[in-house]
């Protein structure tokens, strides 16, 4: 598959679990089921991986796993704020930039170093409220990020993580962050 297709297929899956994995409440005890969920998950796969799970403005968890740097938290802070500003997925931005051949500071003045594009921030969503905050996974490749944080919160919402996950092909698979 082309480099471009990938990459629409991507933000069409993307879209898709935007679009479902939306939790009917959240509360401080959900965040720490998310959080603890996905850590048991790198955990048992050996991943360096932070783990931030937050309302806008509010810390609700964290973990550092063995292998991660004191440069993984500027990188959560970052891609959350991208979630934070557009209320769409730090990957999904990453990509529709990439195939206009911009980025967040060209199309919008936003500093790098502040925003990043890159995989690993997903929206949390709630049903009456919408967009209220970020689950932000730092650590792996970004395509691997995003995944992470889409499989935790499948497993917390009682999703099937296979009819959500992205192709094992992709854009992204490039460094960590």
């Amino acid at each position: 598959m082309d480099p471009v297709a990938q990459i629409e297929d991507d933000l069409r899956k993307i879209a898709t679990q935007e679009r479902e994995l939306v939790f009917d409440a959240f509360t401080p005890d959900t965040a720490w089921s998310l959080g603890a969920a996905l850590r048991d998950l790198a955990l048992a796969r050996g991943l360096p991986a932070v783990i931030d799970v937050r309302r806008f403005g509010q810390p609700l968890f964290y973990c550092a796993l063995e292998g991660t740097t004191p440069d993984n938290p500027e990188w959560v802070r970052r891609k959350s704020n991208v979630v934070a500003r557009f209320h769409r997925s730090s990957y999904a931005m990453g990509l529709t930039l990439r195939a206009r051949g911009t980025s967040l500071v060209e199309k919008y003045g936003l500093p790098a170093a502040d925003f990043a594009a890159h995989g690993g921030s997903f929206p949390l969503a709630v049903k009456s409220a919408g967009i209220i905050g970020s689950i932000t996974v730092s650590g792996l490749p970004q395509r691997a990020d995003h995944e992470l944080a889409v499989e935790g919160l499948c497993a917390v919402l009682g999703c099937r993580y296979s009819s959500l996950a992205l192709d094992d092909e992709g854009p992204g698979r490039g460094r960590g962050t």
